[in-house]
């Protein structure tokens, strides 16, 4: 199993017998995570479609996982047992072009306690330790003010309109992370 640690969290890449069990079990991921997979899992923006695409993106490409979605675990949960708070990763393998693009969502009832930001910042290292990847990608919407500020605090740059209606897009070239002291 692949997994990345922070200070608070666990981050495990999903596998296609994790998505299956999301899906069909939540028992099971819990199970398979090792931790509480509240109630109302998924976290925002996550949706049966999404999941179903990382299930048939991992079947097709077994050499995928660590390239699509990751859980995010906070170890020490409210009543002290691990809890699923989020989850987030790639769309895919890199391009030719050494480009990845990185996605995110954190339950409701824990925003705002930088597990995003936590999180975020360790995928983007472990994509940056693989010398194809280039440049990482961020799409968002423009209302989505916390989430701008997450990729902000890691070191992104706003360079405008996303390919999709109505959202922006935002970079982080090897360059400028490797010359960032703060990871």
């Amino acid at each position: 199993m692949l997994h990345l640690s922070t200070s608070r969290l666990n981050l495990i890449a999903a596998t296609p017998g994790h998505v299956e069990a999301e899906v069909h079990d939540r028992a099971k991921l819990s199970r398979l995570l090792n931790a509480q997979v509240p109630d109302d899992w998924p976290p925002p923006l996550n949706d049966d479609k999404s999941m179903q695409w990382t299930l048939r993106y991992l079947r097709d490409n077994p050499d995928a996982i660590g390239w699509t979605m990751w859980y995010f675990i906070l170890r020490d949960g409210p009543d002290g047992k691990p809890i699923a708070v989020g989850n987030g990763g790639f769309k895919g393998k890199p391009s030719t072009g050494g480009i990845v693009e990185v996605g995110y969502s954190i339950m409701e009832n824990h925003q705002g306690n930088g597990y995003a930001t936590e999180a975020v910042s360790v995928l983007i290292g472990w994509a940056f330790m693989h010398p194809e990847v280039n440049k990482i990608i961020v799409h968002t919407l423009p209302g989505l003010t916390a989430s701008i500020r997450v990729v902000e605090k890691i070191g992104f740059s706003f360079v405008g309109k996303g390919s999709e209606e109505g959202t922006i897009r935002c970079e982080l070239f090897r360059e400028a992370f490797e010359q960032d002291t703060s990871f």
